[in-house]
């Protein structure tokens, strides 16, 4: 590979190709060599940027998380507007039909990224999928105070419920084997107002 090549936000564009060998070939697929020959670069710009691969995929899972965290204010700002059902749906397939199943999965099948993560972010549950049952209960939590979710609804079942339901529906990563919505709708159906 040239040396030579001049890159612009090497960061994103390392962290793209990081998702196209994630999406195409899985956790096992993703190297240091692998993603640099994605970007076409050299395998030392990678570690010019980066402590090393671990590191690279730490920021890189960090990135997606504040994307997550980006949808979280979009869909939060939509309470009391359309369909609670229709909302979940949304926000449940822009988060799956990213990189994000892809990224649990590399979470799942790295220890030491799960250290990291741990270090760089404390808390509990898996990274990514954690952050976006906190992005569904700040939303129902907001319908519930609008009074489009009945007062004793659980926010904080329903949201984990909807993401692990979802994860599963979108692990399958090559076509939707059945509607989204059913599954949203049968979750909400005691407390939706």
């Amino acid at each position: 590979m040239p040396t030579g090549v001049h890159l612009r936000d090497v960061r994103a564009q390392l962290f793209d190709a990081a998702e196209r060998v994630l999406l195409r070939g899985g956790p096992s697929a993703l190297t240091s060599r692998a993603v640099t020959d994605e970007a076409g670069c050299a395998k030392g710009v990678l570690h010019k940027h980066f402590t090393d691969f671990d590191g690279f995929l730490t920021e890189l899972v960090l990135d997606r998380i504040a994307q997550v965290h980006a949808l979280s204010d979009t869909l939060a700002a939509s309470a009391g507007t359309g369909s609670v059902v229709d909302n979940v749906c949304s926000a449940l397939h822009d988060v799956f039909t990213s990189v994000a199943i892809s990224v649990v999965a590399l979470i799942t099948f790295r220890d030491e990224l799960r250290t990291r993560l741990r270090t760089a972010r404390p808390g509990t549950g898996v990274p990514l999928a954690s952050d976006a049952a906190r992005m569904l209960a700040r939303y129902l939590t907001a319908e519930r105070t609008l009074g489009r979710l009945t007062p004793n609804a659980d926010v904080d079942t329903l949201a984990p419920t909807l993401v692990g339901a979802g994860h599963l529906h979108f692990a399958d990563r090559s076509t939707e084997a059945s509607p989204l919505r059913p599954m949203v709708a049968a979750v909400l159906s005691g407390v939706l107002a």
